[in-house]
Order: C-alpha cells, then sequence, then structure tokens
C-alpha cells in the first residue's frame, strides 16, 4: 500500500478529531488452526499491515496530533519456532507511523495520554453475555476504575465517514478481486453437473482464487443446489447435486482485505426449464432497473422501496401470492450493502449513496416448495454522475448462462 495514502487516511482521521480525544484500535490475535489470519479491518485500513496482537493508538492532546504503534518484542529462543517478528524499523517504514514501541511498553506510553484525555473511541458494541470481552472491552473496564472520566464512544463513529468512500486504489483491489471471483465462478459453472457435491464446486471456487495470487476469500461461500438456494445464509455446502437444479453460488475473493460479493443462479442441466426462466427473468429484470437507480444523492431505502415493489409484482404474476404486501414471504431482505473492507462495510446512518460509494445491488426470490431459490447479485460503484457495474462482465443473462 502506498504510504501517501496511509497518511491521507490518518490526516482525515486527525482532522475528525476534537482536542483531547483518542483513537485506539487493536489488531486480530493469531488464530486457533485451521483458520487463516485475517487483520482487523480498522487496523489495515489505517497502518497498511497484519500485525498479530499490535495496538495503535492516535489523538490530540489539545491541539497537538500524535500517533503510536506497539507491535511484539521478538524472543530469540522462539526464532527457530516462529520464525522473526516485524522490528521497529520495519513497522516504521511499513506503517510511516514514527513512534513505534513494544507491547510491554504500553501501559507506560499511554499513561500521560489517558491522563489527559477526555474522549476515546474504541470498537465495542457487539458484546454478549455468553462470550468473553474482546481486548476492547477489557481495555474500557480497566481504564474506567482509573479514569472514570473518559468517555467512550464507538470506532465506527469516526471510522465510516473515513471508509465510506473509496478511493481509486481502494477500487483497484475490489476490481480484482472481483476479476478472481468471476473466474472461479466460470469454473463452476462449466464443471458443475448432476450427482456433484457442493463442495466440490466450492474447491474449484477456493482453487481459482488461490492460483489466481489472492491469499483469502471474504466470506464463507455459499454453493446452493435446489431447495437449499431457499435458506439465504445456506453454507454448508455439502448436498448432492439433482438433476434440473438451479444452483446459486454467492461468493467472493479478497485483495489486499477488499472483497468483492458476487452472487450468480445457474441451471445445472445447462437450460432453464420454462419455471425456472420466468422465475429468473423477474429477479434479472428487478437486478437491472435497480442498478440504472444507482447515482449520487439517492438512497438505500428508495432502491429497497422499488424492490419490494417489482418483486411484489412479479410474485403477483407468478401466482405466488394474491396481495402485494405478501411478497416477504419469497423475498426478506434487503436489496444491497456497501462493500469494501467488510463485505458489509460501514455505511452512513442516512445511507444517501455519493460518489466513491461500492454497493451490492442483490434481489432474490425464494420459493421452498418449488426447490428454487435465485439470487442475482452485482457490484456496483456509484460515480458522479451515475453508476459503474464492477461485476458487468461477469455472465447473468438467460442466453449466456445456456450458451
Amino acid at each position: 500500500m502506498e504510504i501517501e495514502l496511509l497518511q491521507k487516511r490518518r490526516q482525515k482521521l486527525a482532522e475528525t478529531l476534537a482536542p483531547n480525544e483518542m483513537v485506539i484500535v487493536f489488531a486480530e490475535s493469531i488464530p486457533v488452526y485451521p483458520r487463516n489470519y485475517l487483520e482487523d479491518k480498522n487496523f489495515l485500513y489505517l497502518t497498511g499491515m497484519e500485525l498479530p496482537e499490535a495496538i495503535t493508538v492516535f489523538g490530540k492532546q489539545k491541539e497537538k496530533y500524535f500517533e503510536q504503534l506497539f507491535i511484539e518484542r521478538e524472543n530469540p529462543k522462539m526464532v527457530v519456532w516462529e520464525g522473526k517478528k516485524t522490528s521497529i524499523e520495519e513497522a516504521q517504514n511499513h506503517s510511516a507511523i514514527k513512534s513505534v514501541a513494544y507491547l510491554d511498553e504500553f501501559e507506560k506510553v499511554i499513561f500521560p495520554y489517558l491522563t489527559k484525555a477526555e474522549k476515546c473511541y474504541l470498537d465495542f458494541g457487539k458484546t454478549s453475555l455468553t462470550k468473553p470481552l474482546t481486548k476492547s472491552e477489557k481495555f474500557i473496564q480497566e481504564v474506567r476504575d482509573h479514569f472514570p472520566n473518559i468517555k467512550f464512544a464507538r470506532l465506527q463513529n469516526v471510522m465510516t465517514p473515513l471508509r465510506s468512500k473509496k478511493s481509486d486504489w481502494e477500487i483497484l483491489q475490489l476490481q480484482k478481486a472481483i476479476d478472481v471471483t468471476a473466474l472461479g465462478i466460470q469454473k463452476m459453472r462449466e464443471k458443475a453437473k448432476v450427482g456433484m457435491m457442493e463442495y466440490e464446486l466450492e474447491a474449484m471456487l477456493r482453487y481459482e482464487i488461490t492460483r489466481s495470487g489472492l491469499r483469502h476469500i471474504g466470506f464463507k461461500p455459499i454453493i446452493a443446489s435446489g431447495i437449499n438456494a431457499a435458506t439465504l445464509h445456506y453454507d454448508k455446502n455439502n448436498c448432492q447435486i439433482n438433476a434440473n437444479d438451479l444452483i446459486l453460488t454467492d461468493v467472493g475473493a479478497a485483495a489486499n482485505g477488499y472483497s468483492a460479493d458476487i452472487t450468480r443462479t445457474f441451471p445445472v442441466a445447462k437450460k432453464f426449464s420454462d419455471r425456472q426462466k420466468t422465475i429468473y427473468k423477474a429477479v434479472l429484470d428487478t437486478n437491472k432497473e435497480i442498478i440504472d437507480m444507482v447515482r449520487p444523492g439517492i438512497s438505500m431505502k428508495e432502491l429497497n422501496d422499488r424492490t419490494k415493489e417489482l418483486l411484489a409484482k412479479a410474485l403477483i404474476e407468478l401466482g405466488l401470492i394474491e396481495d402485494k404486501k405478501e411478497y416477504r414471504k419469497y423475498y426478506m431482505h434487503g436489496v444491497g450493502h456497501h462493500l469494501g473492507l467488510d463485505t458489509h462495510d460501514l455505511m452512513p446512518e442516512n445511507n444517501v449513496l455519493k460518489e466513491g460509494y461500492v454497493i451490492t445491488v442483490e434481489p432474490g426470490l425464494y420459493i421452498p416448495e418449488e426447490k428454487i431459490g435465485v439470487r442475482i447479485e452485482d457490484d456496483v460503484l456509484v460515480t458522479k454522475e451515475g453508476h459503474k457495474v464492477l461485476s458487468a462482465h461477469i455472465p447473468k443473462e438467460i442466453s449466456e448462462l445456456e450458451k
């Protein structure tokens, strides 16, 4: 990642902070096997680094801005087992944060900042009584005992304005993730056949992503055949594909942390039945019309409202409902979400689209009694005068899928 881009991001963060406010971001811990290491998205956004256990602090003492990074100290006896740790010099060079210390110095270094702090932003708000406290929650618990006057606020309050609008570099990462995802979808569509297991298609997807040079996927893939496609978050991917099934693939590679999110639905028989074609066309027409509406100034609520109208009308024509108010029986989710470092990325409260936002458009119909689920999802960049479909090259027309 370019140093200038990181510095620009942190400069914008500094401009949002009032005097005596702080931001503390904890990196992820080393995962338990077999999970791959995925860095905390806000830590990655502000430092450009994957540094297990690290902590970074940004803030203002009165009007003076400061930034500090804390990293693991190397244990010479463990080098032969774990390899070398990132050095202070390497951390300085890669993050462009000049003040770098070791984690065992955290308390000593941060104490003077806390004595003058009035507000501190941390990643919290998803607490559960049945789960252990996160690093941020433990920190808040400890600090409150010593500094009861410090107010705590959610990190997303300052990160959402920064992360919502994507830079040219971020759009390039998303496009790369989408292009690689397209290769995986193409391979699944070409190789799918009756009797195959859903996880065989997932293996093809993962192979194409890895051989294309990307290390991660953005989320657990959904490879749903037949009635499984009527379950929105089906991810077991362990059923056999039957004759005449539609296969719904909701998948996305990740490039430098930025995730694609593409859904395509296709027939294993290479040809749609008449009923499947009618249902698919209803979803496709909705997908296209909603994409055409995307532009600066329109809200996600407007896109959602129009989607409901279109799908309710289609459901009546399909003979599935009699009153448009019954649409939720077969369509029960929103038409899209913001996309970026998180698959469901941070989004502003009013959710009015602006230039540089990237969203998904994903209408669907789910009809378990007919063992049919259809969703068509594209990734769309909001441009100055309209939009650009970043996934436009991934086939979705009936003629393309049957070709």
